[in-house]
């Protein structure tokens, strides 16, 4: 049994029981779905889950009072927090969807719809190979080329030092990023089977 304390940020949205579920399976037990000061201060690592709209997830993450404890434990005490789909989408300085709404800004960038050539359908929904640019520490299990399952309209436009990951879908769009203690992807690993299972052993016993 793996013994790291991991917490899923609970702010409303987002698949947490799916990614619990994910991570019981390969032996995490130590898992709380919270949005509790005290247990986020205790964890080993963070997990930001968010599907949906951008504007609501971060609303939703600032009434609960989550932004000030998250800046201080991820850029103060540099815990490994990882950012799913619109969790990643989080990590940026904003996203341009349904006008300006200001992100996290722990990365240099922006969240922009897809413009897309017209044989490429928005939203882009289902399964698409990487290319992996950064193995570790979350792609260490994982071979390039990979499909992972992705269902968004919205990605994140990020430098080219922080991109871990890619994806071709009509443009070259941002699959995973990662900077110093902060990662995240735009697929749900906790949908994709065998390879967001490998996905998960690979970043959670690299990081420990």
């Amino acid at each position: 049994m793996h013994k790291q304390n991991i917490v899923i940020i609970d702010y409303g949205i987002g698949n947490t029981h799916s990614i619990s579920n994910a991570l019981s399976y390969l032996g995490y037990k130590k898992l709380k779905i919270s949005d509790s000061e005290e247990h986020i201060k205790k964890a080993d690592a963070l997990i930001l889950p968010g599907v949906g709209a951008y504007e609501e997830a971060v609303n939703n993450l600032r009434k609960r009072n989550l932004e000030g404890i998250l800046n201080e434990e991820v850029l103060i005490n540099k815990k490994p927090i990882l950012g799913i789909c619109v969790g990643m989408q989080m990590l940026a300085e904003g996203s341009e969807e349904n006008g300006w709404h200001e992100g996290l800004k722990w990365m240099k960038g922006k969240v922009k719809k897809l413009e897309l050539p017209e044989q490429y359908a928005v939203p882009q929904v289902g399964w698409n190979n990487i290319t992996i640019n950064n193995t570790e520490p979350m792609f260490s299990k994982v071979d390039n080329d990979s499909n992972f399952y992705f269902d968004h309209s919205y990605y994140f436009d990020c430098e080219e030092k922080v991109l871990a990951a890619w994806c071709n879908y009509g443009i070259k769009v941002t699959a995973a990023v990662q900077h110093e203690n902060i990662f995240g992807v735009q697929f749900h690993p906790e949908k994709s089977q065998t390879n967001g299972l490998k996905f998960f052993r690979g970043f959670f016993n690299s990081i420990k």
